[in-house]
């Protein structure tokens, strides 16, 4: 049986795999932000928009969380 080995990446291939990681949160946050807008716009459901805004605030505070983590493990 072979052995898998592992390949080490180099410090620019684990910022872009990052970066294309953490760059989905932040898309995906801004969506559900400008969804909530939408929603107090057309809806005027102030409570419905609150919870939108609510979410996509806490996946922005996860993805702030990450790439401090990442900034100070790669430090």
């Amino acid at each position: 049986m072979e052995k898998k080995v592992k390949r080490k990446l180099t410090m620019s291939e684990e910022f872009e795999i990052m970066r294309m990681v953490l760059d989905k949160f932040l898309w995906i946050s801004t969506f559900v932000l400008m969804y909530g807008v939408y929603v107090v716009i057309e809806k005027n459901d102030i409570l419905a928009s609150l919870y939108f805004f609510v979410t996509g605030v806490v996946i922005l505070l996860v993805f702030m969380m990450l790439i401090i983590k990442e900034y100070e493990i790669a430090k």
